[in-house]
């Protein structure tokens, strides 16, 4: 099989390099990729949301499978894009159509979707510009802390969590009327805040069976103690240690099982990940998002924990025989650390060398936002590397992870120590 990856995060390389174990993968391409896929597939230098050239590609490399890493190609019609091109129709494309990526295109689309199936959530109303001075009269009858959500694709930056009331009703401006994040904040979502720990649960589906992936739990503030801005994702960690068997079942009862019945319910195509922020209030499970793809960097501890030809699996859901797969997982727990650029997630440089790649023992490096430039290996993001590692538990795992990480150097690299400090 010819295989394509859109998209250019460590997401992708864990992808590229789970994929590359097959021995059904004949060619493997990622576009457009980074220096770590460069090594193990065929970068193409063109944007996941190019679908003319992504066309091209496909054509002229003669691809038997698409697997859209990104959320946006999704949200903008990729998969309908194969679906309504008569060349293109048979390749399977792994990512729902653009109906169903609205779970996670639109915050109100998703609470709406919640609410008609059951799935517990946030207590929540949406508001526009034209309905302001109810968007301040429902925040009077909220507690602090105060949530408020873009409705739309912001690039993980469209939540804002305040503890004053006049700062939120002035953030609720600026988003509606001030337009904050542009088209994204047309409409807000205010919500209940929920106390508890959080989590994510990985489903893969293709429409009619599902199974459900390994448990992970990612860190997202850029400070030590879970303080300062909100980044992509600092580190990860699976399994989560406190998700037994019977929150397991809660979650797959009263979340899972209704999410997938749901979208067949509301004839809403989907072939692909199903990411579902979890938060454990007491000992409930509570749905804080969809998100319509894997997420980054959980992928770089999520993936590596499954033991199954992983092309095997999209093909399965590709013909939609998914049910015909026994899942295998590697029972160890994986630990991932994100090497980020200096000042990220606010201004930061590129183009910095990264070097030690050599000396990394017993751990796995998954490129982010790096590139290839004059044969040596610079930055190229926020985001640079996750090294991810295996052990008995998570402090063993870390360990190693931060072993390793003493080995590679880039000016201004930066990490948070302390991943797994809340368990």
């Amino acid at each position: 099989m010819n295989v394509l990856i859109l998209g250019s995060g460590g997401r992708e390389h864990t992808l590229a390099w789970k994929l590359k174990q097959s021995p059904k993968l004949n060619r493997l391409f990622v576009a457009p990729g980074n220096a770590g896929t460069a090594a193990i597939a065929q970068n193409i230098p063109i944007g996941v949301n190019d679908f003319e050239a992504i066309k091209k590609s496909a054509l002229s490399e003669n691809i038997t499978l698409v697997v859209v890493g990104p959320e946006d190609p999704l949200v903008n019609g990729i998969h309908d894009f194969f679906l309504n091109d008569n060349e293109l129709r048979n390749i399977p494309v792994i990512g729902p159509q653009k109906a169903a990526a609205q779970l996670e295109g639109s915050k109100e689309f998703a609470k709406e979707f919640m609410i008609r199936h059951s799935i517990p959530t946030a207590a929540y109303q949406s508001f526009t510009a034209s309905n302001l001075e109810e968007g301040y009269a429902f925040l009077d009858t909220l507690n602090s802390p105060y949530v408020l959500k873009a409705d739309g694709l912001a690039a993980g930056k469209g939540v804002v969590i305040l503890q004053d009331l006049d700062e939120a009703k002035a953030e609720l401006h600026s988003m509606l009327v001030d337009e904050k994040f542009g088209g994204a904040s047309t409409t807000v979502v205010i919500e209940e805040f929920l106390d508890g720990i959080e989590l994510s649960v990985f489903v893969l589906t293709d429409g009619k069976g599902y199974k459900v992936l390994p448990t992970a739990k990612d860190y997202k503030r850029i400070g030590e103690g879970d303080t300062g801005l909100n980044t992509g994702g600092m580190g990860a960690i699976s399994p989560v240690p406190f998700a037994d068997n019977t929150f397991m079942g809660r979650i797959h009862e009263q979340v899972v099982k209704p999410t997938v019945e749901g979208l067949k319910k509301d004839n809403l195509p989907y072939k692909g990940f199903i990411f579902i922020g979890l938060i454990k209030v007491g000992d409930e499970p509570k749905v804080i998002e969809y998100n319509v793809r894997l997420g980054d960097p959980e992928t770089e501890v999520v993936i590596p924990r499954i033991k199954n030809d992983f092309l095997e699996v999209l093909q399965a859901v590709g013909q939609e025989n998914l049910d015909e797969i026994a899942l295998e997982l590697d029972y160890r727990t994986a630990t991932t650390v994100m090497l980020v650029s200096g000042g990220y997630p606010e201004a930061y440089e590129k183009g910095k060398v990264i070097s030690g790649f050599d000396e990394v023992q017993d751990s796995l490096v998954f490129h982010a936002g790096t590139q290839l430039k004059e044969g040596k290996v610079v930055t190229n993001g926020g985001r640079v590397m996750a090294i991810t590692s295996f052990g008995d538990d998570f402090e063993q795992a870390l360990k190693k992870t931060y072993q390793n990480i003493e080995k590679l150097h880039f000016e201004k690299m930066n990490y948070r120590k302390d991943i797994g400090f809340d368990l």
